[in-house]
């Protein structure tokens, strides 16, 4: 059996948050989708070891904001590989209370949906959470990011907790060495280098400059192991 067909499978990103009492967490997900048009009902699918979780099935009510093409990919690693049991995530982020007080993430969002928990599926590891539209929101108009497009053009990698996660094959060894980040997952790949970080391909781990980090978690370069 191929496990990497389900690669194939088309996923959105987004921005899923909701709150517990006078506490408010986020993280990212891929696994937001409408299941039905009348009522509005939308899923979300959140690891049952995540703060989110807890904030959900406490409160009964969700946020996701849907995440533009140019969010950034440290954006995305802040919310997608901390914990908030470990940060804050919405310090140096825009956000809201929306009509359900759960908060809306406005960074980079072309708008958002809050929903209100109608019912939920235990699946395992990960709960199915779907819930009825009460509020949906434009902030701009532009192109919505994919899966895809965070995976093979930032070059992002999944969390371990996330329902897509698929443990990669190991790859023969290359004539520069592949690094690993221990933290999430990230590969420093020296034949392209980080373009982001202003590192050009061809660039051995080794030459990476002291200060420099993972363009996913922002985990240092002790962080890192070699593949």
């Amino acid at each position: 059996m191929d496990l990497e067909t389900l690669h194939y499978l088309t996923y959105g990103l987004y921005v899923v948050s909701s709150s517990k009492e006078n506490k408010m967490n986020c993280q990212i997900a891929n696994t937001v989708m409408q299941i039905c048009s009348n009522p509005q009902i939308i899923s979300a699918v959140i690891n049952k070891n995540n703060l989110t979780h807890e904030y959900i099935s406490a409160s009964k009510v969700f946020t996701a904001s849907i995440l533009s093409i140019d969010t950034p990919i440290k954006f995305i690693g802040s919310l997608g590989f901390k914990s908030g049991r470990d940060t804050d995530k919405f310090a140096d982020i825009k956000y809201k209370a929306g009509t359900t007080k759960a908060p809306v993430v406005l960074d980079y969002a072309l708008g958002y949906l809050e929903a209100e928990v109608i019912n939920q599926v235990d699946v395992y590891t990960h709960t199915i959470f779907l819930g009825q539209v009460v509020n949906a929101e434009k902030i701009s108009t532009g192109e919505p990011i994919t899966y895809a497009y965070y995976q093979q053009v930032k070059r992002g990698t999944t969390p371990k907790t996330a329902p897509s996660y698929i443990e990669e094959k190991k790859e023969e060894k290359l004539k520069m060495d592949k690094y690993e980040c221990s933290v999430c997952g990230y590969i420093y790949d020296p034949e392209k280098g980080d373009a982001d970080g202003g590192v050009k391909p061809g660039t051995r781990f080794e030459d990476l400059p002291d200060d420099w980090t993972c363009p996913v978690c922002g985990a240092s370069k002790d962080q890192f192991k070699k593949k």
